[in-house]
């Protein structure tokens, strides 16, 4: 298993299962008020696009007070997460237990192309919300504990024979970023990002295979 050359307390040397923290036990007003929060918020954003709803619409829409939103959440950008949470469990779970290529089975290149694509997948179909939970403040993207089980799963895939493959499982993931993508889709399209990045990861593989091929 690939250990990030960052030391013993990087979160690429954190088991994937324990990146997948469970959700803190809640009294049963508190569960009522979440779910009330993140079904107003869904609907609103749905109908209006993220960047148009402020909390005080979601507060009004779900029947709380605004500060039990912002205790709860936060920001927006909270709130964007608590949202995405279950679609990113979805995608952990068929990445650690799921049918290959992506859950295991399969040669690593095969899993790190069919995550990618997955990925993408999973991107394209929450797009706003996952780039205002990733823009909320610099560097937030890397604070979010998804990002650290995708950037774990990815240095796992590419390898001890990969330089350093901490760092080229950031390189890789920086394509996926949601601001990137949001930038780039007008002008590319979906089908050149999904071939852009299949051939990144195919460089990554091949070029790892041939260093376990050259003799020590």
């Amino acid at each position: 298993m690939a250990q990030d050359r960052t030391g013993p307390q990087s979160a690429s040397a954190i088991p994937l299962e324990l990146l997948r923290t469970p959700p803190p036990k809640e009294r049963a007003d508190a569960a009522r008020n979440r779910a009330a929060v993140l079904e107003a918020a869904a609907r609103l954003f749905a109908e209006r696009g993220v960047e148009a709803v402020s909390m005080d619409e979601v507060a009004a829409a779900a029947g709380v007070g605004k500060g039990t939103v912002f205790r709860r959440f936060g920001d927006k950008s909270g709130l964007a997460a608590a949202l995405l949470d279950a679609r990113e469990h979805v995608l952990q779970e068929a990445i650690l237990h799921g049918p290959p290529p992506l859950g295991p089975g399969a040669p690593p290149g095969e899993r790190l192309a069919a995550f990618l694509g997955a990925y993408l997948d999973y991107l394209l179909e929450q797009l706003p919300l996952i780039r205002t939970s990733e823009t909320a403040a610099p560097g937030a993207r890397y604070r979010i504990g998804a990002y650290r089980f995708w950037h774990r799963h990815v240095t796992i895939l590419l390898g001890e024979q990969e330089p350093d493959p901490g760092y080229a499982a950031h390189a890789l993931l920086a394509g996926l970023s949601a601001e990137h993508v949001s930038a780039l889709l007008p002008e590319l399209g979906e089908a050149r990002l999904r071939a852009g990045l299949l051939r990144a990861a195919q460089r990554r593989s091949s070029s790892s295979a041939a260093c376990s091929e050259k003799p020590g």
